[in-house]
């Protein structure tokens, strides 16, 4: 008789209990309704908005963030318009748009497709670099009011292949890349190291190997025209018109420029600095990356700029959303 008394009153207190949390919900559903109609449905719209919006902005700037291709720098691994997701708690997220970025124990790999500052962005300040974020992330990467004179997006961050880590060493020749690897005293060209490794993305070319040699020659007649020195015939006929005007590598082009102007003017140490950097190629330091496009000769990347801090990088191309025939894992 005990033991069911003791069983009665187990079950009382259970059934007592969820009597009481369902009366809680009750009440608390009631004095929500009775709010919303205080409100009314303006403003219980507005902040159901403003609820969502805030949760969009949590997710881009902490998690994952939507961008969109602006330029074909990397094609044909992303396109022009282009929709895609980046990881942005991979490499550490910034605490705030723009400030103290989170550290975290993974550092992008080489051939990571990574998105990050523009080392040549010139900032409208710090007022205005956090305003556009905010308003770009919330709007999925449909508004951007960070526009030049022309109305054109100003260039902000990059997405561009991890190519080079620390200690490694580039060089071009006919624009084709070679790498010297932190430790070893060789070069390796980019191609084969790809094929060898398995990854099958494309690296474009504008430039084809037989338009070299007028290119160069486009080169030589610069450099002598910048020191007041007519080229010879035989030179001009070399350099057709429209290597002159349109230059796609226009690594191959300054170089033969820089060559012509040492030997012009071999007393001037400013040629001679300069062709050093131009010839000598890229050094990747410690704590840096060196991004490349694919579609190397339309690509203002690590060639320009130079390597990038491991800081400005920003996460890691994920998935390709928009437009839906282009939906697929990002490599």
């Amino acid at each position: 008789m005990l033991q069911k008394a003791q069983k009665t009153d187990f079950f009382d207190r259970i059934q007592l209990t969820t009597e009481k949390y369902l009366t809680y919900r009750k009440r608390v559903r009631r004095v929500s309704r009775e709010k919303r109609k205080k409100k009314g449905f303006v403003i219980d719209t507005l902040e159901a908005i403003l609820w969502a919006m805030g949760m969009v902005l949590l997710i881009n700037q902490y998690f994952i963030q939507a961008y969109r291709i602006p330029s074909g720098s990397m094609i044909d691994t992303l396109n022009i318009g282009d929709h895609i997701f980046v990881n942005k708690i991979v490499y550490g997220p910034e605490l705030l748009p723009g400030f103290v970025k989170l550290p975290s124990p993974i550092t992008p790999k080489r051939n990571d497709i990574i998105i990050f500052e523009s080392p040549e962005y010139e900032s409208r300040g710090t007022v205005f670099d956090v305003a556009q974020r905010i308003i770009y992330m919330m709007t999925l990467s449909m508004i951007d009011i960070d526009k030049d004179q022309a109305g054109n997006p100003r260039v902000h961050f990059l997405i561009k292949r991890a190519v080079g880590q620390a200690g490694d060493r580039f060089i071009i020749e006919n624009g084709e890349m070679k790498i010297c690897f932190s430790g070893e005293d060789r070069w390796v060209n980019e191609r084969d190291y790809n094929a060898k490794q398995g990854w099958e993305h494309r690296i474009n070319r504008l430039m084809k190997e037989d338009q070299y040699p007028s290119l160069v020659a486009a080169g030589k007649v610069t450099g002598w025209t910048n020191r007041g020195i007519n080229a010879s015939d035989r030179l001009r006929m070399k350099a057709s018109p429209e290597r002159e005007v349109y230059n796609p590598d226009f690594f191959a082009h300054e170089l033969a420029r820089l060559e012509t102007l040492r030997k012009a003017s071999p007393h001037d140490s400013r040629y001679l600095m300069l062709l050093a950097k131009q010839s000598l190629g890229w050094y990747v330091p410690e704590g840096r990356v060196f991004p490349l496009g694919d579609n190397r000769d339309n690509s203002r990347d690590g060639r320009s700029f130079g390597p990038v801090r491991v800081t400005r990088v920003l996460g890691k191309g994920m998935i390709i959303y928009l437009p839906p025939s282009r939906w697929s894992n990002i490599k």
